[in-house]
Order: structure tokens, then sequence, then C-alpha cells
């Protein structure tokens, strides 16, 4: 049974607990007890008698003997074995050994018991850890397991440990981050995408920033040993509290939690409160209650324990961490589903509200009888002339509204919107693209929305400049700045749907993208500012900047895989809008992250710093961006001229 029904968790797999068994040669009676009589969803059970040895058969004349995995695939139904069995591979298996038989052995065996995982349709095999620092073999054999696979993805089991250097002696050989074992292997399998991986979180955890980066890793699950459990008053088990928030992050990125080990706690009594049991408590099955049930209650019990997603979160979960080309503003109209969509972000026009109240406020002393010029510039269909004239309610001022807008399909609802509300003496709709737009006046305040997800991805520079010949020497812009900012992540599984396109086209792509299973390993760091209006003698719209990021010391090695953008906008004075992490608006939707790859992922060392190079380069038709890596090494610049992304004037 699922660990529990919570609003906007129903498609999640982290609502499916597991649960880590001994070989069996009756598997319909380990998933009977596992499953039907324990509760859990899926065993992570050996497909393989554990003393078979190849070369052993070999010895014994066995050359068509049949293998001796654990039954036919008949005894369970094709569903049974896809939706409720992972196969373990042998524990024994040392790809890299010195001792020649053992290699082999291990090699034979890997590749018997994926083969049969594949026959049985298994959605995933669980990979024992590399014996030692070196797998290269163990690597190369896999590798070529994969390129032979369909859907089945394989969990290389990596123990979640990183021994913190100021707690023993650097020398010492002793000093480990698995991360650097699970890096070194998914490099030499070339980042496969169904190359993932199993944690085997143990009962003392690394420091949060070393722990964070797994979540920018392929990580499908999650396995938690008995001996990691504490016990509580009660006697029944229970985790730290540092372990109980790990848990609730493997929840929140659809980790899904496998339960290993023996018991170690001896249940005070025969069903739990913890969570309700879905089955009859009668006397003769709480006898026979599953060892390890009162550890799958306490996770079942962590699961309830979180927030349902808000209804933001729950509209945004199709978007998560699937990759969107950006908008083409000025060369292509805007569809209407997609105007629906920004017109829906209430928190934007209230935004914009308070920033134009302001600005007429400022503008118009309380006793003047003066009718204020406001141009909504890009006005859509109508969402800002709408803010503007609520504004002009709420502060009691006079306005004159044009509403100047490229698209003439938005223009025909622009048209219906003013009649629908009784505007036709307010407000003058204009179709026209306003950079060629001859004005019959100036004006006092210049109202747009063209930020893109990176802020001048839109060109709203460009617009503005273009518009800023009818705003009054005086006139207010809002926005009246924004700022750029990027920073460095790890982002596994961006950097293989990108990889899947096999071009360097789409490695030079920035996408707009809900970033989810990323890890952000330092804070982002502002690049471009434009401010508006615009008056120096120099206007240019290119830029460059040199940035450098450094980790957390205790975090370990990282691999960023890209870069994460954002932006933060000054609509006027104290009112702003924005989705830069630290200083973002709340149940703001309109824009998602951008998100900008590198074509060779770069690894990073703690204390190193990683140096960026960004620019924003102008051309007759064109602007795009070229970015590249200079520590800790150089990167090709990519994008360059623009050959392979660019934003059509």
């Amino acid at each position: 049974m699922p660990l529990g029904d919570k609003l906007g968790w129903e498609k999640s797999e982290s609502r499916y607990c597991g649960v880590e068994t001994d070989f069996s040669e009756d598997m319909p009676q380990l998933l009977t007890f596992n499953i039907s009589s324990g509760g859990f969803d899926f065993v992570v059970a050996p497909l393989m008698d554990p003393t078979y040895r190849p070369s052993l058969m070999e010895k014994d004349g066995g050359g068509l003997c049949v293998l001796p995995f654990s039954g036919s695939d008949l005894v369970l139904s094709p569903s049974q074995w896809s939706s409720h069995v992972v196969g373990k591979i042998s524990s024994w298996i040392d790809l890299d050994s010195a001792d020649e038989t053992l290699r082999m052995d291990s090699e034979t065996t890997l590749k018997q018991e994926i083969a049969w995982a594949n026959h049985l349709s298994l959605q995933a095999c669980l990979l024992p850890c590399p014996k030692g620092a070196s797998c290269a073999n163990y690597a190369r054999c896999v590798n070529q397991i994969l390129q032979g696979l369909n859907t089945m993805q394989l969990w290389l089991r990596i123990p979640l440990m990183k021994t913190e250097q100021d707690s023993m002696d650097v020398n010492s050989s002793n000093l480990i981050d698995s991360w650097e074992l699970w890096n070194s292997f998914r490099l030499l399998c070339e980042h496969h995408s169904q190359l993932a991986i199993a944690l085997d979180v143990l009962s003392s955890l690394p420091s949060v920033n070393s722990l964070i980066r797994w979540f920018g890793e392929s990580v499908r699950a999650a396995i938690i040993h008995t001996d990691s459990f504490l016990t509580n008053a009660r006697g029944y088990p229970c985790l730290s509290k540092r372990h109980q928030k790990l848990v609730t992050m493997f929840f929140n990125h659809s980790i899904q939690i496998v339960i290993g080990g023996k018991s170690v706690h001896s249940s005070p009594g025969a069903s739990s409160n913890l969570v309700a049991n879905n089955f009859d408590n009668n006397v003769e099955k709480s006898v026979q209650r599953h060892p390890l049930r009162s550890y799958l209650d306490y996770v079942g019990y962590l699961f309830q324990k979180m927030d349902p997603l808000p209804e933001q979160e729950r509209f945004e979960l199709g978007y998560r961490d699937f990759l969107q080309s950006p908008l083409q503003p000025l060369m292509d109209n805007l569809e209407a589903q997609t105007y629906e969509t920004f017109e829906k972000d209430s928190v934007k026009y209230i935004q914009y509200q308070r920033a134009i109240s302001k600005a007429l406020l400022d503008r118009v002393p309380d006793e003047a009888s003066i009718t204020t010029v406001l141009m909504v510039v890009g006005a859509g269909r109508g969402p800002l002339v709408r803010a503007s004239l609520q504004a002009a309610e709420e502060t009691g001022r006079k306005l004159k509204v044009y509403a100047v807008e490229k698209n003439p399909n938005a223009v025909v609802t622009l048209h219906s919107l003013v009649k629908l509300e009784g505007w036709e003496d307010i407000v003058t709709i204009i179709s026209c693209d306003m950079r060629y737009w001859d004005a019959p006046e100036k004006a006092d305040i210049l109202v747009s929305e063209l930020l893109g997800s990176f802020g001048d991805n839109e060109l709203s520079p460009e617009c503005l400049d273009g518009a800023q010949r009818f705003l009054k020497q005086d006139g207010i812009s809002i926005p009246s700045s924004y700022t750029s900012f990027i920073q460095p992540v790890t982002a596994s599984k961006l950097y293989n749907d990108v990889k899947s396109h096999k071009d360097i086209v789409h490695f030079e792509t920035a996408y707009v993208v809900k970033i989810h299973n990323v890890a952000r390993l330092a804070p982002s760091q502002p690049v471009f500012t434009f401010t508006h209006p615009n008056y120096t003698s120099t206007k240019s719209n290119q830029r460059y900047k040199k940035l450098q990021f450094e980790i957390a010391n205790d975090a370990g090695s990282a691999m960023v895989h890209g870069f994460a953008g954002y932006f933060d906008a000054k609509l006027y004075k104290d009112v702003h809008l924005g989705i830069e992490p630290s200083t973002a608006t709340p149940n703001m939707f309109s824009w998602f992250a951008i998100f900008f790859p590198l074509r060779i992922p770069v690894c990073i060392q703690p204390g190193s710093p990683l140096q960026v190079h960004f620019w924003r380069c102008c051309g007759a038709s064109k602007v795009w961006y070229e970015w590249c890596v200079t520590s800790p090494a150089s990167s090709a610049v990519q994008n360059s001229n623009g050959r392979s992304y660019w934003v059509g004037l």
C-alpha cells in the first residue's frame, strides 16, 4: 500500500516504500509475505542463488545446466515482476578483483542476471557498490550492458558517506567521499541516463552542504538500514532529526525509501498507532506481523506529516525539470493559451498595481486636477491596462491610457475588453510595434511586462529603448531596472535531456525550466543590469561579466552541469518582483528559471574557484548569449556568434 494519499503527491514515486530481502526460491511467497502481509510496495530481491559461481558449474560439467534463478518467469505475472520486484545483483561480484577467476565469474554473472531481469521486464536492478576506489572494469562492463538495455534502469549502490577532513589526519588513506566513487563510475559510463543511484543511508550523516549535492544527481532510491534507527520512549524505531529532514527531502525529490537489514527493535505491541494498518487486527495476524512493519509505519508517519503541496506547486508539477524553448516575443505572436496562463498570475499584477499607484501619488499632488498620460507598451489582452486603471481609482488620479500592442489577435480582445468595461473615453488602443509607433503626445508613465526569465532575454532593453522617445524627460518607466543572476548547478536530468539530442545546437540553447531535481552549489551572483529610461550618451545593450563562484569547503567535490539563471526587477522605488531564490516574489508563477547547459560538465573541488564568463551580444537582427568556464579548466565558448540560439529583433 502507498505510504498515504496526499494532495499533490498522487503521482510521486516516493509514495512507495520497498524492502530489501534475502534470496528466495519461492518468489510468490516472498511477495505475499512482504507486500500482501507486510504492507511494503515492492521488494529488492536477489534473482540468483548467492552460492552460484560460473567457474564451479563448468568444473562440475554443468555447461548445459539451468541457471539457479529464483524460479521461472511464470511464477509471477508480468505486471507483478514489473511493479513489485527490483532485481538485486549478487553482492559478491567484484569485476576489478586481482583474482582472475573471481573477475571472470563476476562479469559472467552480472551479464546473466541483468539479461534475466531484462527478460522479466523489471523496471530496475540494484548493482552492488564497487569494492574499491578503482572500478574501471566494473564500469566498462555496466556501460556495455547499458548500450543494449531498453528501459530498465541500473541503480548503483553508493554509501552516503563523507569523512570530514578536520576529524582525522588528512594524509590518511581512510578519507573517503562516496560521491567521488559515483562520479568516477558515471564518467566511465558516459553519463548514461539509465544509470542511477541507490544511496545507502547510514547511522551518521555528512554535512548539509555535502548532502545537497546528491539532489542534483539521478538518485532513485534511499536504502535506510534498520541500525540507523533510534528507539523512542515507547520502544518503537524512530530517526534522528537530521535523518527525518533528509527523508522528507527524499520524498520531495521522488526518491523511494527502501528498508534494509534485520529488525533490531523488538516491537512492544502488535499494532502501531503511527499509521493505521490496512489489515484486520485480529490476534492471528498481529502475531504474524512483518518484523520490519514498525519501520515501514514510521516512514509512513513521516510521509503523512508532510504538508500537502500548495496549489501553485501542484499546477507546476508537470513542468518540473521539463526543458522549454524561451519565447520569441518579437518574432512570434503569443497564442491565447499563453496569454491565459500569464494573466492568471494575480501576484504579478498586484505588484504592478502597487508600483503604478506609488508613481501616480509621486507624480500628481493630492489637490491637482491633472490627467496623467500612461502608456502600456506590449499591452497583450489588457491585464496591465486593468491594473493601471485600478491604481488610478485607488489613488483618485485621472488617467489617459494608450495600450500599444503589435499582435493583431490580442488587439481584437483588447477592443472587446475596452467596450465591455466602458473604457472608451480613457483607453486608446494602438495596433503597432512600439518601436515604430509615432506617438501623438509624450507619456508621464511607461508601463511594460517584457521581462523574460533572465530579465533581458526577451529583448526588454531593445523594446524600451525604442519606446523611450515618447516618454517625457522626467517620465517614469515601470519597471525602472532589472538585473539577471546565475548560479552553478548539478542538474543530471537536465544535462541528460539536452545530451539525448546528440548535437551541439541543444547544448548551446538556453531553456526555460521549472528546476526541481537540482543542487544549487553556490549563492547566485548578479550578471547584467539594465535601467530605464536610459539617457546615457553611449547606449549599448551589449554586456560582459566575469564571475567567480566558490563552493563550501565541507561540501566535497561536485559536478557543474550548467547554470540556473534568474532575474530581479525594481518596478518602482521599493516595489520589486523577481525569481532570484533569495528575494523571489512568493506565489508568482509567470516565470521559471532559465538553464544554460555546459557541453562538457565541470568537476569542481572545494576551495577551488569556478570562473565563469557571460556575454550578451547584439547584432543587426538578433541578440544572443555566449558563455564559458575558464577555471578550474577552460571550456569552449558556447553559442559563438549566436550560431545555435538567439532572440530575433
